[in-house]
């Protein structure tokens, strides 16, 4: 059975990626931290590990692209979540009944709108899922949490509300970490990460190199180098392998330019899924 390690608590998002990609009859291991979950696949105890690196609303994972850097596993795959917000109570709660709402503050200032439309004041908390496993181990009446579908059914808790996010384009996208390389497939994406030399037009030489080749740039993003105060390494997605010859010479020439290339792994693209036909609160009727 395909072990996957996943940052957070049983019913966390993270996990629903790993059903998502892996089908049910998966073995999930809950790490506390995101640098927890590396460890696990390089020790052998899980196959995989599934890394959150960006939500369509929030942004970059904080943290997330250090650990790429700094580990050396390889990205196996890419997989895109639709984040369904759910507002959950212990059985036999009303919403109308419900004064205080529990979750992580991102999830909290997803559900900004829906939250003050019914007067609830949110309550920040660690987790998501764990915010669902306290409130069923102690029930109260006037609180609900803000967590998944997944935890919802591991817990024991009603579903009061459905698709509670401001947004429908909430989708998290997360990358499949193992210690090998994946086979080739027909769409194919490639991450890598690279510091410039200090002088000007550096970035410019460097994006030089894919653009005069006509690959295609699906990311870019600037974080900073820890060690060194106000310089930077830029992450880099790009459409193709790296195997294939017009990447091999965009990235010969970025090695030309560059002060620093690491290659993260070249993997099958995901699409991003369809929207259910289930409304989110806040959509146009």
């Amino acid at each position: 059975m395909t072990r996957v390690a996943f940052q957070g608590v049983a019913g966390a998002y993270s996990e629903e990626a790993v059903r998502q990609y892996f089908g049910v009859g998966v073995e999930t291991r809950a790490c506390p931290t995101l640098d927890d979950i590396f460890p696990e696949v390089e020790s052998g105890r899980a196959d995989f590990a599934m890394l959150p690196v960006e939500n369509a609303v929030a942004g970059a994972v904080t943290g997330a692209y250090e650990l790429l850097l700094e580990r050396d596993l390889r990205i196996n795959a890419e997989v895109i979540l639709r984040v369904r917000h759910m507002l959950l109570a212990a059985p036999g709660t009303q919403r109308s009944g419900v004064r205080r709402v529990r979750s992580h503050p991102q999830a909290l200032a997803q559900c900004q709108r829906y939250l003050d439309r019914y007067g609830m004041q949110a309550e920040p908390a660690f987790d998501t899922a764990g915010s669902a496993r306290d409130l069923a181990v102690a029930p109260e009446p006037d609180v609900a949490v803000i967590a998944s579908g997944l935890a919802a059914e591991m817990y024991g808790l009603d579903i009061l509300d459905r698709g509670i996010e401001d947004f429908r384009f909430n989708y998290t996208r997360f990358f499949v970490m193992g210690t090998d390389d994946p086979p080739r497939a027909q769409r194919t994406k490639t991450s890598i990460v690279f510091s410039t030399r200090h002088s000007p037009g550096a970035l410019y030489k460097c994006i030089g190199e894919f653009s005069t080749r006509n690959i295609n740039l699906t990311k870019i993003e600037s974080r900073p180098r820890l060690n060194q105060p106000w310089r930077y390494t830029f992450y880099l997605d790009f459409e193709g392998h790296c195997q294939d010859l017009v990447s091999e010479a965009a990235l010969m020439g970025l090695l030309r330019h560059a002060s620093f290339v690491k290659l993260l792994g070249s993997y099958p693209a995901a699409t991003t899924p369809v929207s259910e036909d289930l409304p989110t609160f806040g959509d146009p009727v």
